[in-house]
């Protein structure tokens, strides 16, 4: 079984996810083979906070190209979380 750190990788700060905080939504790069309650459980338990949604998609790695060979990015599996009313995740910005 993996542990709450394993499951969350990291809390993605970019741009693209600035947007959904003012909706109390948070973006996380997750393991690929967890679920929507393993991830749930997990920001509960690291993050101190009350989750009241989970959306996932998964990424597809994108084609590169050096010199002549062709190579592929890996795959990774972000989440969208929704905390419930009044709840917040403190970031350094």
């Amino acid at each position: 079984m993996l542990s709450a750190h394993e499951i969350i990788k990291a809390l993605l700060r970019t741009e693209k996810s600035n947007y959904y905080e003012p909706n109390r939504q948070y973006l996380f790069l997750v393991d690929k083979a967890v679920n929507k309650i393993q991830i749930k459980r997990a920001v509960e338990e690291i993050y101190k906070v009350k989750v009241a949604g989970v959306n996932t998609f998964i990424m597809r790695g994108k084609l590169k190209r050096v010199r002549q060979q062709f190579g592929k990015t890996p795959d990774y599996k972000k989440a969208v979380v929704t905390l419930k009313e009044g709840q917040k995740i403190e970031t350094a910005t």
